[in-house]
């Protein structure tokens, strides 16, 4: 009581405005990760493979002020970090063909579908109805995607395909967390990033030559604006801020993203959207909400770029006794892929289902 207190108290002075400006700073440094992908003259996964090459010395430098060990993971640890990593690299790949085919507003809102997607999840593996907040957030989910895909249909089978590239982003993005939820809370977001990364950028980079793509920019300038405004902007921002709010004031705060990806797709690319396009989106990004506000209790607990930050050189947290630790702090992969992150934790309702982590950075 005394604590949550001492935070609403925090949260009414000075610099509860400051950490509302830095979680509404990361989000529109996140939002503009679409527009940089396209600006790219590279290929969309060679881009993705740059994203993050350059992000692993941060990264590396991360995992070391954390206290984080980068060596001596046992073999069975190394081989789920692959498997991740494989499914992450899948990730960022089918979310940045996507981003090219389709409008930039679907890709934001269709790439963050990972916590409605791990909704779902959870309810198959624990074999439990919903409720309360998790119907609405499923219903709105139904009906905004439909809207938005039958649009896209409408205008192209390309569009359509982009935002069938996005979900598929969205659904292998949930693969990764499920993978590595245990064994990050052992060992540490930053240095099992560091792991996903040196596993997943091979992969990108043989992918981006096997279809043909030019690897190496003519122009550096936006695949160096995507590195800093995602990876270290967007995700520095998110995990400072997002520990300090609740679930619904983060995603409402996510809903910036696809509205101002949505803008610059108007103002760069003409596209152009309807009332039913508008319609679709509200009802999406709603149920985006709508999933995190159903996994309340979870939020103070972790932001995955989504939890809460620590200062360097805490160390891990301990463990709470039950059957699995404590997640150890924000989950980094979030910012490494440009979108804001799941919310996980472990309070009475993660022993029935995954809570969602949620994506920002990478």
């Amino acid at each position: 009581m005394e604590k949550d207190a001492g935070g609403e108290a925090e949260l009414a002075g000075p610099r509860g405005w400051l950490l509302l400006a830095a979680l509404l700073g990361g989000n529109v440094a996140l939002a503009m990760g679409p527009w940089l992908v396209r600006l790219a003259d590279t290929g969309p996964v060679s881009a993705a493979f740059w994203r993050l090459f350059l992000a692993l010395p941060f990264l590396a430098l991360f995992a070391r002020m954390a206290g984080q060990r980068l060596t001596g993971m046992p073999v069975k640890t190394m081989a789920m970090v692959a498997i991740g990593a494989f499914a992450f690299a899948g990730d960022l790949a089918s979310w940045h063909i996507g981003i090219g085919m389709t409008r930039l507003g679907n890709a934001t809102l269709f790439g963050n579908a990972g916590s409605i997607i791990l909704l779902f999840w959870g309810f198959i593996a624990a074999r439990m109805l919903p409720r309360g907040m998790e119907w609405l957030a499923i219903v709105c989910a139904l009906a905004g995607a439909g809207i938005l895909l039958g649009r896209s249909l409408e205008i192209s089978t390309e569009t359509f395909a982009g935002d069938l590239f996005c979900i598929a982003a969205g659904l292998l993005y949930a693969v990764y967390l499920l993978t590595l939820q245990g064994e990050r809370a052992r060992f540490g977001a930053w240095s099992l990033l560091v792991w996903v990364c040196i596993f997943a950028a091979p992969v990108l980079l043989v992918l981006a030559l096997a279809l043909g793509e030019p690897v190496w920019p003519t122009d550096w300038t936006p695949v160096l604006v995507l590195f800093v405004s995602s990876q270290l902007i967007g995700q520095g921002l998110l995990v400072y801020s997002l520990g300090h709010f609740p679930p619904l004031i983060i995603g409402l705060a996510l809903l910036t993203q696809p509205a101002i990806a949505a803008s610059i797709g108007y103002a760069f690319f003409g596209e152009v959207l309807s009332a039913l396009d508008i319609a679709g989106m509200v009802l999406l990004g709603s149920a985006l909400v709508a999933a995190r506000a159903s996994h309340g209790g979870a939020g103070r607990e972790m932001l995955s770029p989504r939890s809460l930050p620590r200062s360097p050189g805490n160390g891990p947290r301990p463990s709470s006794g039950r059957d699995r630790p404590v997640p150890d702090g924000p989950d980094p992969s979030a910012a490494v892929r440009g979108r804001a992150a799941p919310l996980s934790g472990n309070d009475a309702s993660a022993a029935r289902r995954p809570s969602p982590m949620h994506r920002s950075s990478l």
